[in-house]
């Protein structure tokens, strides 16, 4: 088995269909790295990974924005497809599995869809939670 995670921004926003029955959401996640050149040169490459996520649960499809961060992960697969100048062109495509939102570009919170497990991935500090240094109990009263 070969397993794919990607952590991107959404293109475009999603579009869900109906296929034999069956609902798919269909986005397409844009991943970018800055590396140097051998001159030193600060350069990025994105890689646009198209994504089908076969799911009932299509509740997460409003919630797939341009822009919007994610965490997906399944199985990939390389596409060819001839282009108009007669040569072959790849695409990357990833069969979805889990989805979880991060955030958007606008927004330092994190999402709170995880693919249907109900993982909210922040939580608001409470008012009165204190630091690791204010412990008022002895540490020697451990039930342990």
């Amino acid at each position: 088995m070969i397993k794919l995670q990607v952590i991107g921004n959404l293109g475009k926003d999603c579009v869900t269909n109906t296929v034999n029955g069956k609902n798919v959401i269909n986005f397409s996640v844009a991943h970018t790295e800055k590396f140097k050149d051998s001159q030193g040169n600060q350069k990025d490459k994105t890689i646009w990974v198209e994504c089908a996520y076969w799911t009932d649960r299509t509740a997460i499809a409003p919630y797939l924005r341009k822009g919007t961060q994610v965490y997906v992960e399944g199985a990939p697969e390389v596409k060819t497809y001839p282009k108009n100048d007669g040569t072959t062109g790849t695409s990357l495509s990833l069969r979805v599995g889990t989805v979880q939102l991060l955030g958007n570009r606008n927004d330092n919170n994190g999402g709170g869809y995880g693919g249907g497990d109900n993982n909210h991935a922040s939580q608001p500090a409470t008012a009165n939670a204190g630091s690791a240094n204010d412990i008022t109990e002895a540490m020697d009263d451990l039930p342990f």
